[in-house]
């Protein structure tokens, strides 16, 4: 009995502490190529500009319609692919499930042959797969996420891709207009205020990646930077050859 009462906390600390991230949710991945893609295009952009010679207006009329141009074609573009990805998805699925309509047993049999390769007995992967099939649903759902690696349940949202990606976008390539909208007018406060948003949105990536923030962040600002330093020095090229 003493056993019983010292395991049963042990199974409830590592059923409530062993918990994943969501990571097939539609919003992440959108959010953050939205803010890292409107940084660093932007500031390329202002930079080749800069580069140039232009006024403060010119600045600014560049940055913000950078801004529309980009927000809009990332959010239309995450929208269409989004949405292809889940159509394809849903067709897929039809098929399966016409498949389990038409020949239940086959596909009986194809489910008890997979677990039979992942080391089950043939006996008990035939019953645990004949069991299985008895729901229809369940065993679409089950064949989804066996031979299509889906969950049926859990596919991503072409509204919330492209609606993160807009508002990300749109946020990153704010940070380098910025101090023009301010008053500035000269470049640097902002390639200054750009490579700093770039490190702090590298290094908020680390925390729902593997790597450490700074890691993250550097490798961020480095390529934000060379980026805007090449496209500042085609800008002067440009500028002076016309």
């Amino acid at each position: 009995m003493s056993i019983i009462e010292t395991e049963a906390p042990l199974h409830e600390a590592h059923r409530d502490n062993h918990t994943h991230r969501d990571v097939n949710g539609g919003w992440l991945r959108p959010a953050v190529f939205g803010a890292m893609d409107g940084l660093v295009s932007n500031l390329a952009l202002m930079t080749g500009v800069a580069g140039a010679v232009v006024s403060q207006q010119t600045m600014v009329v560049t940055g913000l319609a950078g801004l529309a141009a980009g927000a809009f074609s990332m959010a239309a573009g995450e929208y269409t692919s989004v949405a292809s990805q889940r159509e394809l998805v849903l067709a897929e699925l039809e098929v399966e499930r016409r498949e389990l309509r038409k020949h239940p047993v086959d596909e009986m049999e194809e489910l008890a042959a997979l677990y039979v390769s992942r080391g089950v007995e043939p006996a008990l992967a035939r019953e645990v797969a004949m069991q299985l099939s008895r729901d229809p649903e369940q065993a679409l759902e089950i064949h989804a996420r066996e031979e299509l690696g889906i969950d049926p349940d859990d596919l991503p949202s072409p509204t919330v891709a492209a609606v993160s990606s807009f508002g990300a976008f749109a946020l990153g390539a704010l940070l380098p207009v910025l101090p023009y909208l301010l008053g500035a007018s000269a470049l640097w406060p902002a390639v200054l205020v750009a490579l700093v948003g770039l490190f702090a949105c590298g290094a908020l990536v680390a925390r729902v990646t593997a790597r450490s923030w700074w890691f993250s962040g550097a490798r961020q600002l480095v390529l934000g930077g060379v980026a805007a330093a090449v496209t500042y020095g085609l800008g002067a090229l440009f500028g002076a050859a016309l």
